[in-house]
C-alpha cells in the first residue's frame, strides 16, 4: 500500500535538513506559532530541492506556548489568522517555485477544529478561499465540512483515545516512541481509519532516528512511501 509521510517543519528546530529527505510532504509553519519569513523561505527551498510537496501549517499566534494552548477566538479572527498565514506562505512558495498543495492546521487550532463546528467553519473557509484541501483527523468536523476536499491523516508517534482523538500531550502515554509499535499503529490507521498520510513530528532530538527506522520498517512490510496525489 502507498503511504505518504508528512512532518511539521520550518518551526525553528535543527532537524529539518535531515528529515526532509525522509518524508514526502512538509507542513511548513507560517510564522504565527513558530518560524519566520526567512525560516519558511529556507524550508520551502529545501522541500523543492528534495521534491517534497508542501502544505501550509497555520496556527494560533501564541509563540510562548508553541500554538498548543487552546484560545477562545471568534470565527472571524480564526478566518483572518488562517488567510493571513496561508497567503504569506503562498507568496514565499511562489518565489521558490513550489505550489502549496494543502492546509494542515497546527496544534490547538487543529484539535479544536477537528471537534468544534465554530472553529472548523473558518478554517475550512480559509482553505476554500485558496482552493486547497484540508489535512486532519478522519471523521472530524473538518472532514464533515470539507465537501470532499480532504486528506485523512494519522499519527505514527501519538496515541489515540477511543473516540479517535489524540491522547493529550500532558499525559505520560501520549507518545509512541518504539518504531515497531508505530508500524502496528500505522497498519491500524490504514486499515481501520482510512488515512492517506502519516504524520511524524520533527520537534524532538529523536525524530530523525525514529523516522528512519519507521521508513525501513514500512518498506520491509511491503509499503511504498510516496506523496499522496492532490
Amino acid at each position: 500500500m502507498d503511504i505518504d509521510l508528512n512532518s511539521d517543519l520550518g518551526e525553528g528546530f535543527a532537524f529539518d535538513a535531515e528529515l526532509m529527505p525522509l518524508i514526502t510532504s512538509a507542513n511548513v509553519a507560517c510564522g504565527a506559532h513558530a518560524g519566520d519569513p526567512a525560516t519558511a523561505h529556507a524550508t520551502l527551498a529545501l522541500a523543492a530541492r528534495h521534491g517534497v510537496q508542501v502544505g501550509a501549517h497555520p496556527g494560533f499566534p501564541d509563540r510562548e506556548h508553541f500554538g498548543r494552548r487552546e484560545l477562545k477566538r471568534t470565527e472571524e479572527q480564526i478566518f483572518e489568522y488562517c488567510v493571513y498565514q496561508i497567503g504569506a506562505l503562498s507568496g514565499l512558495a511562489r518565489a521558490v517555485g513550489v505550489p502549496i498543495r494543502y492546509v494542515k492546521p497546527h496544534g490547538a487550532l487543529y484539535n479544536m477544529a477537528c471537534r468544534d463546528e465554530k472553529t472548523a467553519h473558518p478554517v475550512v473557509a480559509a482553505a476554500k478561499l485558496f482552493g486547497l484541501p484540508l489535512m486532519a483527523l478522519p471523521a472530524s468536523r473538518l472532514e464533515a465540512r470539507s465537501d470532499g476536499r480532504f486528506i485523512a491523516e494519522g499519527f505514527a508517534d501519538r496515541r489515540y483515545q477511543l473516540d479517535g482523538s489524540l491522547v493529550p500531550r500532558s499525559r505520560a502515554d501520549a507518545f509512541v516512541k518504539d518504531p515497531v509499535e508505530a508500524v502496528k499503529q500505522v497498519e491500524w490507521l490504514l486499515g481501520e481509519r482510512g488515512v492517506r498520510t502519516i504524520c511524524v513530528h520533527g520537534d524532538n532530538p529523536q525524530a530523525v532516528a525514529f523516522v528512519r527506522e519507521l521508513r525501513t520498517a514500512l518498506l520491509s512490510a511491503g509499503h511504498r512511501i510516496v506523496a499522496f496525489p492532490t
